[in-house]
C-alpha cells in the first residue's frame, strides 16, 4: 500500500499512539509537530514497520508555513495523501472566563481552530484525488458539553465539532470521509500542558479513577481507517468507564 496519512501533534500522547497504529496498519505517515527531536525518535521507533515515514517541525498555527511546507512535498506523497488526522490541540489554563488571560485564548483558538482550519485546507485538494479518503478531527467531551472553567476550550472544541458536521456536507459528494473522535478524561501531557508545566496538579486530575491512555483514541482511529470505503463513522464519544459527563465522575 502506497498511501500517506498525516497525523499533527504527533510528538506525544494521542499523535504518537495514532501515529503507531497508522504504521501497523502499512499507512506511510508524515508526522508533524512542533518538537523536532521526538519526531525524529517516533520514526526512528518505527523504522522496522517497513512504511516510509516524513517529519516535519510546523507550528499548525502558521498558514504560511503549512503552505510553503505542502507545495513542497513530492508529488507522489501528495497525490497518495489518504488521511487527515487533526490531532494538534490544547488546553491552557483552567480559570473562570471573568479571569481568563488573553494570550491564553489567542493560543487555544489559534491551534484548536485556526490550525485545523489551514491544515485541512491545504491538504483537501489531494485528499478528494483520492477515493475513500477521510479527515479524522480529535474533539473532545468538551465539544458536546461545557464546565466551569473550560469557556473557550470548550468553545474551540465544539466549533470544530460544528465544522466538522459542515465539512461532512461539503464533501459528500467528493467521497471524503469526515470523522470526530471525543475523547473524555485520558492521561496524557494534556493537564500537564492546561496547567503550565505544574506536575502536582497535573497529576491530581487523573487520581482515584482510570482514566483513558493514548492508545485507546488510537485503537478508535484504527477502527475508522479500516472500515470498507462504504463505512463513514461519524462521531464518536469515548469516555473512561468512571466518567459520566465532563464533571462527573466515581472515585475511589
Amino acid at each position: 500500500m502506497d498511501k500517506y496519512a498525516i497525523v499533527t501533534g504527533a510528538s506525544a500522547g494521542f499523535g504518537e499512539a495514532i501515529a503507531k497504529v497508522l504504521a501497523e496498519e502499512k499507512y506511510n505517515l508524515i508526522l508533524v509537530a512542533r518538537r523536532g527531536d521526538r519526531l525524529e525518535a517516533l520514526k526512528n521507533t518505527l523504522a522496522s514497520k517497513q512504511i516510509k515515514v516524513l517529519v516535519a517541525t510546523l507550528d499548525v498555527r502558521n498558514a504560511e508555513d503549512i503552505h510553503d511546507w505542502i507545495e513542497g512535498l513530492e508529488d507522489k506523497v501528495k497525490n497518495n495523501l489518504s488521511i487527515l488526522v487533526n490531532n494538534a490541540g490544547l488546553a491552557v489554563g483552567r480559570s473562570g472566563f471573568q479571569d481568563g488571560l488573553l494570550e491564553d485564548w489567542e493560543r487555544m483558538i489559534d491551534t484548536n481552530v485556526k490550525g485545523l482550519l489551514y491544515m485541512t485546507l491545504e491538504t483537501l485538494p489531494f485528499l478528494m484525488k483520492n477515493e475513500g479518503s477521510m479527515v479524522i478531527n480529535i474533539t473532545s467531551i468538551a465539544a458536546k458539553e461545557a464546565y466551569a472553567g473550560g469557556n473557550v476550550y470548550c468553545a474551540t472544541k465544539a466549533a470544530v465539532d460544528q465544522l466538522s458536521k459542515s465539512m461532512r456536507m461539503d464533501l459528500v459528494h467528493h467521497k471524503v470521509r469526515v470523522s470526530t473522535i471525543a475523547p473524555g478524561a485520558a492521561e496524557t501531557e494534556f493537564s500537564l500542558v492546561r496547567f503550565k508545566g505544574d506536575k502536582e496538579t497535573s497529576k491530581q486530575v487523573y487520581q482515584g479513577f482510570d482514566p483513558l491512555q493514548a492508545e485507546d483514541i488510537a485503537e478508535a482511529v484504527r477502527f475508522i481507517v479500516t472500515r470498507p470505503s462504504r463505512v463513514s463513522i461519524h462521531d464518536l464519544v469515548i469516555m473512561p468507564t468512571a466518567q459520566a459527563s465532563t464533571t462527573l465522575f466515581h472515585k475511589d
